[in-house]
C-alpha cells in the first residue's frame, strides 16, 4: 500500500519554496507517483539526485545557482520527500529504485544531462547514466560510491547500518545533523523530517541502508559491478567532487577518480568544512564548482 504525505507538511519550510511536479514512474511491476522540482531553463540540464534519508530539500541551497545556468530537475526517490511511500520495507529494493530513476529520466525525456548525485543518488544515478550514455553529458559524483560487495566498508558505515537495522523508527533530523559539519537549526531539521509524519512513512529510510551490497551475492551486486565496468570506458567529462569530512563515503573518492577515465582531467578538489551532506554544509560553493565544471567542458 502506498502512503502519500499530506501537502501541509511541506508548507513554510525554511529556505524551501519550490512547487512540486509529479510523474508516474516504473518501480518493478508497479507505477509510483514521484515528485520533483523543476526550475530554470536553458541549454543545460542538471539532474540532482539525493540519497538516504533526505529528499529534494537537500538541494535547496544549490538550485538558485544552477538555475542561472540551465534547467534544474530534482526528484524525490520513491519513499522520500513528496513522492509516494510504501509501508512494507520489502518493497524497497535496488532494482525498484533503479527502475524508478531510469523511468524518470525517460518519462521526462531528459537529454544532455549533467548528473549531480550523492549517496544512494550516486549508486542509482551512475548506474542509469552508464546504461544510457546518450542522455548524459557529464557526471558529478559527490560523497557516494559504487559498492558491488567485493570490497570492505568503513567501520563508520557498518555502525550506521547496524543502528538502522535495529531501529523501528529513525530520528531523521538528528541523522542529517550528525552527517554535517555545521549545526542544523531546529527549523532545518524539521524540513528533513517533514515527509515522515510517523514511523509508517519511514520504510524506505529504514530499508535502503540494508540494500547496499556488502557481498557479491547480494541483490544489486551484479548490477553495480556492471556499472563499474561500463564507467571504466566513460569518455565524457566527469568531476568527482567530495567533501573533506565524510568518514562514510570518503574512502570511495579515490576509487571513483581512478575508475572513471576522464575524472583526472578535472581539478582535484575537496570541499572544505563539509560532511557527508555537503549540499547542506556548503551548497552554494558546491553549486559554483559545478557551474565552473560545466563552463570549462
Amino acid at each position: 500500500m502506498a502512503l502519500r504525505t499530506p501537502d501541509d507538511r511541506f508548507e513554510n519550510l525554511q529556505g524551501y519554496g519550490y512547487d512540486a511536479e509529479y510523474v508516474d514512474v516504473e518501480t518493478g511491476e508497479e507505477k509510483t507517483r514521484v515528485a520533483y522540482v523543476d526550475e530554470g531553463d536553458g541549454d543545460e540540464t542538471f539532474l540532482c539526485l539525493h540519497g538516504e534519508p533526505t529528499w529534494s530539500y537537500l538541494y535547496r541551497k544549490m538550485v538558485p545557482t544552477l538555475a542561472e545556468k540551465g534547467r534544474v530537475v530534482v526528484p524525490d526517490l520513491p519513499g522520500f520527500g513528496r513522492s509516494d511511500k510504501f509501508e512494507d520495507e520489502e518493497e524497497y529494493t535496488f532494482a525498484s529504485e533503479y527502475d524508478a530513476v531510469g523511468s524518470f529520466v525517460h518519462e521526462l525525456d531528459l537529454t544532455d544531462v549533467t548528473l549531480v548525485c550523492q549517496d544512494w543518488g550516486g549508486i542509482l544515478g551512475l548506474s542509469v547514466a552508464a546504461r544510457n550514455p546518450e542522455r548524459f553529458a557529464r557526471l558529478v559524483p559527490m560523497n557516494t560510491g559504487l559498492q558491488d560487495g567485493s570490497a570492505g566498508m568503513p567501520d563508520e558505515w557498518k555502525q550506521f547500518r547496524d543502528f538502522v537495522a535495529g531501529a523501528d523508527e529513525l530520528p531523521l533530523g538528528f541523522m542529517v545533523d550528525a552527517g554535517c559539519v555545521s549545526d542544523l537549526s531546529d527549523e532545518v531539521k524539521a524540513g528533513y523530517e517533514a515527509p515522515f509524519p510517523d514511523a509508517s512513512y519511514q520504510a524506505g529510510a529504514l530499508a535502503l541502508p540494508l540494500r547496499v551490497p556488502t557481498s557479491t551475492d547480494d541483490p544489486g551486486a551484479d548490477e553495480v559491478a556492471e556499472t563499474r565496468e561500463l564507467l571504466s570506458d566513460w569518455d565524457k567529462p566527469a568531476f568527482v567532487l567530495f567533501s573533506d569530512s565524510d568518514p562514510i563515503t570518503g574512502p570511495a573518492r579515490d576509487d571513483l577518480r581512478a575508475l572513471i577515465p576522464t575524472a583526472d582531467e578535472q581539478p582535484d578538489i575537496r570541499v572544505e568544512n563539509a560532511g557527508h551532506f555537503l549540499q547542506e554544509d556548503a551548497g552554494e560553493r558546491v553549486a559554483q564548482h559545478i557551474v565552473e565544471f560545466v563552463e570549462r567542458t
